[in-house]
């Protein structure tokens, strides 16, 4: 005979256990709605339970000791849902970055958008807003949104279109980036086209 029997503390676990898995493979795993909602369940009915022994309790007597483990449990919980979302957010973080700020990219890429919840899609929306508020006021001086990895050694770079990309516009005007032509413009404006594989640089002719 089987009985389904569960600890106090396991759901939150395995969310840890996930965010392990993640980081251990370098992905950004589907969100997991079904396990954020089953620990909080579980939140409400030790929440619950607190109140039915603590309503049990005769006045001016302590709690039972069971009232602590049920806290300790409801603790743990929160904590492992915290870490889980502030692991997702750092991936999201890295994953916008990586593209050089490109949210379209990373929003129309089916695979990538399927992973996300509904809530990290309004972050990324706000996240990417902010960050081109604060690019705005450096836009002169510097471009927050172009790579360091290497730092430039000149402001004007020769590019190679890899693939057609359309009309943007730059210092020398607008310009149609079509698959198989070259440009030398300037970096900090087509810089987030070399991270995205739109460009490639070449060496100056």
């Amino acid at each position: 005979m089987t009985t389904d029997v569960r600890q106090y503390g396991e759901l939150g676990t395995q969310l840890l256990q996930e965010s392990r898995r993640s980081t251990q493979t370098d992905t950004l795993l589907k969100y997991n709605d079904t396990l954020v909602r089953s620990i909080i369940r579980e939140q409400r009915d030790l929440e619950k339970s607190i109140l039915s022994q603590i309503a049990k309790t005769p006045e001016n007597e302590p709690p039972p000791p069971g009232v602590i483990i049920l806290q300790t449990a409801i603790l743990r919980n929160k904590r492992c849902l915290l870490a889980y979302h502030s692991h997702r957010l750092d991936r999201l973080r890295d994953l916008y970055w990586a593209v050089g700020g490109a949210l379209p990219h990373i929003l129309s890429d089916p695979d990538t958008r399927s992973k996300l919840s509904p809530h990290e899609v309004d972050y990324l929306r706000s996240y990417h807003s902010s960050a081109m508020d604060f690019r705005g006021e450096f836009s002169n001086e510097l471009d927050i949104m172009a790579s360091i990895t290497v730092p430039p050694k000149e402001l004007h770079v020769s590019v190679k279109v890899v693939k057609d990309c359309g009309v943007i516009q730059t210092e020398l005007g607008t310009i149609d980036f079509k698959k198989g032509q070259r440009f030398v413009v300037r970096r900090a404006d087509i810089e987030h086209l070399i991270v995205q594989g739109y460009l490639e640089e070449v060496s100056g002719s």
